[in-house]
């Protein structure tokens, strides 16, 4: 964090000595190019730490420049101004604010229709700025923009467009430190795990947009001053897909890189374009050896190379503990009912009128041979297969039309079969959101202050998974048994009254299960939770169940106990490889 603070103030104080260093229209180019950048920041907002690409975003800087066009023609004041920047912002953040909640709503990687949306939307832009003559002045463009107050386009207003992308960069760092900006990460990582974990993706998606919007608003609102005119090239795709390059080049996994790329090929494309007739296929070239050869950019480049030569500066400082939390004192009497469920998946039957019921908190093993419906069983109840026949009820809250985001609203925590972590995050982010579950109010999740709580479970869990306490490792550098007991630890977190367990020791050593054994027996005993494990391994189903279920063709065969199950002769049947 103290490298980046340095990096950015230096680029600074660079970019404020350049007026003095060279000559005005030099400093007025890097202007416009800094606009760009300032555009390419809102990009990489949602493309390098959300994970969506907005391919229209130059729709946003044109509406700020326009609207600035317009009310600074004539005489102004520094009224009028504000009015300008205030606009600027809200009308392109309010537009991509309301696509984004459309686009997202109940959607899981809806990435390429979100990405086609927004071309759509900035060919259409300029389809409208071409035809709206009353407003946009058409081909022509609007005219006659008198500037801002006193400023001078080719002098101070310079001082004016570093000072915008300033704050921009500030804001936009301060934003990804925040748990927005940590949950905004996660969902590039694995966005079907965070609404398993209880946050609305499509909201925080949407709010990444907008505000995304909202500065390439601003930048349209001093691109208008900047050149004296606004023409339909402003919204055009043309300008959308540049500044989606100069973002990749630069680098779209920091608020730097945008600006880097901007205005270096900017700069490039301005030397080649009056000396070499074909400068278009050296800048596309450039942009295809980024993509293939430094997905992190320029600046990520850079980065590496210093992360190679001195790995001390990169040390981080671990944010206090700000809250302390008691254990949950009260937990919800188990009542689980499937009636009559079932689920088809095109003419296949998943579940076929599946009815048991669960009225005991402990642990519950559903057992039964491949396709049996077990895990479909599972995503029924947490909403990811919607149901077509039956009722589905848990504590008296029917789940039928539920939202994964909800079930953990309702008291109901979800491990999915294949560990789903985040794995670009250190093992104390991953935790640190699943602590956030139902625990963050509105207003934390854009503070800094409630970075993450101390929970006595949290010490329980992390004196059983020692791995745990190195809590600045990398996700993704976890052995496959460390992930399980992470996304197990991340899924008990919140507190659950119903704890759904995929395959929980899977991959799993004989230390490693014995361990994830121990830890679910403690936490059974400990919590009064009701467990639902899906397990194939019988000895684990030995060790954990007090009650065992068998499906089979996704209807419920038998339950009772261990003993009962494996006297049952049609279950024995089919594990025998037979048929009831």
């Amino acid at each position: 964090m103290a490298f980046s603070l340095v990096i950015n103030i230096v680029m600074f104080a660079i970019l404020i000595a350049i007026p003095f260093l060279t000559n005005s229209y030099s400093a007025y180019q890097l202007g416009l190019y800094l606009l760009y950048g300032m555009v390419g920041q809102g990009i990489a907002l949602c493309w390098g730490k959300g994970g969506f690409l907005p391919l229209g975003q130059a729709l946003f800087f044109g509406i700020g420049a326009y609207i600035s066009g317009k009310l600074l023609q004539g005489d102004i004041g520094w009224g009028i101004v504000l009015l300008v920047l205030l606009l600027s912002i809200i009308v392109p953040a309010t537009i991509a604010a309301l696509v984004g909640l459309l686009v997202f709503d109940r959607q899981i990687g809806s990435g390429p229709y979100f990405s086609l949306i927004t071309l759509a939307l900035s060919l259409l832009g300029y389809q409208l700025a071409n035809s709206q003559v009353w407003l946009t002045g058409g081909f022509n463009g609007l005219t006659g923009i008198s500037g801002l107050p006193g400023i001078d386009s080719y002098g101070n207003l310079y001082f004016f467009i570093v000072g915008a992308l300033l704050l921009s960069t500030i804001f936009l760092v301060y934003l990804i430190r925040t748990p927005f900006g940590q949950m905004l990460e996660a969902i590039r990582e694995n966005e079907e795990r965070v609404q398993f974990l209880g946050i609305h993706t499509s909201w925080v998606k949407a709010v990444a947009f907008a505000i995304s919007g909202a500065v390439a608003g601003l930048a349209g609102a001093f691109f208008a001053p900047h050149q004296g005119i606004v023409t339909p090239q402003v919204v055009g795709f043309i300008l959308s897909a540049e500044l989606v390059i100069w973002t990749a080049v630069g680098g779209r996994f920091g608020f730097i890189g945008p600006v880097i790329g901007a205005v270096a090929i900017g700069f490039l494309a301005s030397g080649l374009r009056d000396s070499f007739a074909y400068w278009e296929v050296v800048v596309a070239l450039v942009f295809v050896l980024v993509v293939l050869k430094m997905p992190g950019g320029l600046s990520g480049m850079s980065l590496s190379f210093f992360k190679q030569f001195f790995p001390n500066i990169f040390s981080r400082e671990q944010a206090p503990r700000s809250k302390i939390i008691p254990a949950k004192q009260s937990i919800l009497k188990p009542s689980l009912i499937f009636e009559n469920v079932s689920v088809n998946i095109g003419p296949v039957s998943v579940l076929n009128e599946l009815s048991f019921s669960i009225k005991s908190s402990g642990i519950h093993c559903l057992i039964g041979p491949n396709g049996a419906g077990k895990t479909s069983a599972l995503n029924a109840l947490t909403g990811k297969l919607s149901f077509n026949k039956g009722e589905i009820f848990w504590s008296e809250n029917s789940l039928k039309g539920v939202r994964p985001s909800r079930t953990p609203k309702i008291g109901i925590g979800r491990k999915l079969q294949v560990p789903s972590i985040f794995p670009n995050l250190s093992i104390r982010q991953n935790i640190d959101i699943a602590l956030w579950v139902n625990r963050l109010r509105l207003n934390e999740f854009f503070s800094m202050s409630p970075y993450s709580w101390d929970l006595k479970l949290l010490e329980e869990l992390q004196s059983s998974f020692l791995f745990l306490r190195e809590d600045q490792e990398l996700a993704g550098n976890l052995s496959v048994g460390q992930r399980q007991m992470l996304d197990f630890t991340m899924t008990v977190l919140a507190e659950p009254d119903l704890i759904l367990l995929d395959e929980p020791c899977a991959g799993l050593s004989k230390g490693e299960t014995e361990e994830m054994i121990e830890a679910i027996s403690k936490l059974a005993l400990s919590s009064g939770a009701t467990f639902i494990i899906v397990e194939h391994d019988m000895q684990v189903v030995e060790l954990l169940s007090e009650h065992v279920f068998v499906m089979h063709q996704g209807k419920m065969l038998a339950e009772g106990s261990l003993e009962e199950i494996r006297a049952n002769k049609e279950v024995r049947a089919i594990y025998a490889g037979g048929s009831k």
